[in-house]
């Protein structure tokens, strides 16, 4: 027996001229079984068909047109006048037998599963139909055949079986007798011995080429569809999706059984039983290099060959006492199940025998649950067995891979990035080969799943954020143009992309899962007149996040808003993490302060706040870094203020108090309004928030303060009446550093935390102080502990600005990245 091609054509490669005439070149010159699909639509065009004839639906007169003329159409594109004449008594023959099946089911108003399978059986043997012809005109010896007479099968309609040995010896017999060099064969459909059609399920095209493919020895089956090959996950998910050049038998069934459509998994069946090896290649790129599916397929560059999902799931949960011990209870559990034709996806069970779970599909659900209320009625009746539990609207991702086994980490790798993105594991199963680890998990969480755990395995050492940024000002509108300058820098050198999936200032909001662009993003919102996207509530904002479940989100927030700060509480408990440099929720009540700090703490949700004190030098992270070794911090010192340390440091008398203000001003050290600077509130939040990271539990009010100006400038009504009553009392300014320089000293804004209190105050310092060596706006943190108690830890630069600020928040974004997968 000679050796024939065997190449299945899918839907999408027949519905179209343009795939039709990619497979006319790749049929021209050899000998082959072709096997094809009915055209992309069609096979659910003839269900709706054959319901509305049920339900004495007229309009179904439409849809039978409709179909009629889309052959007839795609016969007309490439044939010539003389062969469409003849073509159209050969294609109009299945129309006329559809149209008698249809009108039985019309006057009988019952649509049963032998009908059905009938009926949708039509739209494979439309499309070999029109395409034998279309081959014949451009000169390719075709002839058409109807599978029906060599694959035989039992009677289970909708998925019927095929007979193996029966459809084998039929396929062997006709390929050893018939004349010819190219057959174009009816996918997706057998029929019973007595002759009646069946159809072999859903996807049933590549079963039959696979038959096909083991019944003649051929040595590979070509799969032609309209992707590149099996992908490492959805493309529709995952963007960054690559093709596998290769994979074992197993590891193709495990994953088209969890959801990769390229390939119907029981068509692996009679290759892999044969030693047929299997190409899935993309007719619209036939030069692509596809994927083969083999015997000893080559080990990858990756632990894992793919993470594939499936979004109909329910799950059933059977548990009780009398299960425990009881021998035979999970066969009498699946037996039901068997007799009633029930597919089971995934099957888990507990050590203690006490339960056992298992997904079936959502349409199967309520039959489960009344089949087994039936079956146990008697021990549910004495409490033996608990009310059988359904969990519906559920997704079940597969990690799969034949390189997992016997190789450490791979569980914790898989439940590591579902636990870092928030998502919780309803059930877990996992075979003793190790090829499969599968979960499920909500179905809303599946795109956020997959691509998590698809980052995790495929880009180890790249990281990824999608971050949320509110606040546009000038540390947020920094921040973004330090993105946008460095971010092709980040991803190069460092392996770390930051997506902008949502920004928002004051007034208008906008999101793009795909990505904003961070050099525009600012100018969108304060176009002119108005902005572009929505206008800004911090609740529709927070919900966005939520409904994007993008993975690896952050949240940053770069306002100094009490009402942002009041939410973080509900993010970092949505599984969203936090960088800011809003002191405000540090700073708001110890209670608030624990609660979002400990959250963080104990779910490993980073809340990374290291920028609202002394913006980027690292005051805070060296804190926990002192405390995490074991030190004991007994004293801290600072100057926490830049607009005070600028006119501290310069305050020697050759300008006055009130002309240095009026230069932090010009310098922008200080808001418009110079009082909130000179008030100390934002010292004192800072200092607050030092003391809260050494244990204290402070709140803002026991915190003293010393005022710098007298009250008449804080009570002054205005800006302008303000810097009057200031220049009033330059001469008490001087007067008080007079006497400090007489003194050999000179002033300086300390904050002191010590001894369960915070204290700022206007202190003279001498020449040994490390605040004298100060210059103009820098801060300094000098911190004694048990460890530096003769030699205080003294941290010093700018704590001020919006360069360095933004840096320090970028720099917190990175270490996002960095933890979160």
């Amino acid at each position: 027996m000679k050796t024939w091609n065997i190449l299945k054509f899918g839907g999408t490669s027949v519905g179209s001229p343009s795939g039709v005439k990619q497979i006319i070149e790749i049929v021209r010159d050899k000998e082959a079984v072709v096997v094809v699909s009915a055209f992309s639509g069609v096979t659910d065009a003839l269900i709706e068909l054959a319901r509305k004839c049920r339900d004495r639906d007229n309009r179904y007169l439409e849809i039978f047109e409709e179909l009629r003329k889309r052959h007839y159409d795609m016969a007309a594109y490439f044939l010539s006048a003389d062969a469409l004449d003849s073509a159209r008594l050969i294609v109009e023959s299945p129309f006329l037998e559809l149209r008698r099946v249809l009108d039985g089911v019309f006057a009988l108003e019952e649509l049963s599963r032998r009908s059905l399978d009938s009926v949708m059986s039509f739209g494979e043997r439309f499309s070999a139909r029109v395409l034998t012809e279309i081959f014949r005109e451009n000169s390719i010896d075709a002839k058409y055949l109807d599978a029906r007479l060599l694959v035989k099968t039992d009677n289970n309609f909708g998925k019927a079986q095929y007979l193996e040995q029966t459809t084998f010896d039929n396929i062997r017999r006709f390929f050893a007798e018939c004349q010819g060099t190219v057959f174009v064969t009816t996918g997706f459909i057998g029929s019973t011995m007595d002759g009646v059609t069946t159809t072999l399920g859903r996807g049933g095209s590549d079963l039959s080429a696979g038959i096909f493919g083991a019944a003649l020895k051929s040595e590979t089956v070509e799969i032609w569809t309209d992707v590149d090959g099996i992908l490492s996950a959805d493309p529709k998910i995952v963007k960054n999706a690559f093709r596998i050049k290769e994979m074992s038998y197993i590891e193709a069934m495990e994953l088209s059984h969890f959801g990769a459509k390229v390939l119907y998994p029981p068509t692996v069946r009679p290759a892999l039983e044969k030693g047929v090896s299997i190409w899935i290649r993309n007719t619209f790129n036939p030069q692509g290099g596809g994927t083969w599916i083999k015997n000893n397929a080559e080990d990858g560059d990756f632990l894992i060959r793919g993470v594939t999902s499936m979004n109909q799931a329910a799950l059933v949960r059977v548990q009780g006492s009398g299960m425990v011990g009881v021998a035979g209870f999970s066969a009498r559990l699946f037996g039901v199940l068997a007799r009633r034709n029930i597919n089971v996806i995934l099957i888990t069970q507990s050590s203690s025998e006490y339960s056992i779970c298992f997904a079936v599909l959502p349409k199967d659900a309520i039959i489960v649950q009344a089949a087994l209320e039936t079956e146990f009625a008697g021990e549910m009746q004495t409490g033996l067995i608990e009310p059988i539990e359904i969990q519906m609207d559920l997704a079940i991702i597969a990690v799969v891979g034949s390189n997992m086994w016997k190789t450490p980490g791979n569980s914790g790798k898989v439940f590591h990035a579902l636990g870092r993105n928030g998502i919780n594991v309803v059930a877990i199963a996992q075979g003793s080969s190790e090829l499969n680890i599968s979960a499920v998990i909500r179905k809303e969480d599946e795109a956020k799943a997959v691509n998590a755990i698809h980052e995790a395995f495929f880009l180890s050492g790249a990281r990824s954020v999608n971050l949320f940024l509110v606040g546009t000002g000038l540390i947020g509108g920094t921040l973004l143009e330090q993105l946008a300058s460095h971010c092709e820098i980040l991803a190069d050198k460092h392996r770390i992309r930051v997506n902008l999936a949502g920004v928002a200032n004051s007034k208008w909001m906008l999101f793009s899962p795909e990505g904003l662009d961070f050099a525009t993003a600012k100018t969108r919102l304060n176009a002119e007149g108005r902005g572009e996207g929505e206008p800004f509530d911090i609740d529709a904002f927070i919900a966005r996040m939520k409904v994007f479940n993008l993975p690896n989100t952050a949240f940053c927030d770069c306002t100094a808003s009490d009402a942002i700060a009041a939410k973080y509480e509900v993010i970092l408990t949505s599984a969203i993490p936090i960088v800011t440099p809003n002191k405000r929720a540090n700073s708001g009540s110890f209670d608030y302060y624990h609660r979002l700090v400990d959250y963080s703490r104990d779910r490993g949700i980073p809340y990374l706040y290291e920028t609202t004190v002394c913006a980027g030098l690292p005051v805070i992270s060296t804190l926990r870094d002192l405390f995490l070794s074991g030190d004991r911090v007994n004293r801290i010192e600072a100057v926490l203020s830049g607009t005070l340390s600028f006119i501290f440091n310069n305050f020697d008398g050759s300008k006055s108090f009130s002309a240095l203000v009026r230069e932090a001003k010009a310098r922008g050290y200080t808001e418009p309004d110079p009082r909130d600077d000179l008030n100390a509130m934002d010292v004192a939040r800072k200092a607050l928030v030092l003391a809260r990271e050494c244990g204290i539990p402070l709140e803002f009010s026991a915190v003293s303060i010393e005022p710098i100006l007298p009250p008449a400038c804080f009570s002054a009504p205005d800006v302008e009446a303000f810097w009057q009553e200031l220049e009033k009392a330059d001469i008490d300014f001087e007067r008080r550093r007079l006497e400090t320089q007489k003194a050999g000293k000179e002033l300086r804004y300390i904050a002191v935390i010590e001894r369960g209190a915070a204290k700022i105050s206007l202190r003279a310092e001498g020449k040994d102080s490390p605040f004298r060596s100060l210059t103009d706006a820098d801060n300094m943190v000098v911190i004694t502990s048990d460890r530096y108690a003769v030699l205080p830890m003294v941290i010093k630069g700018p704590g001020a600005g919006a360069q360095v600020t933004a840096g320090g928040v970028f720099a917190d974004i990175a270490h996002i990245a960095r933890t979160l997968v």
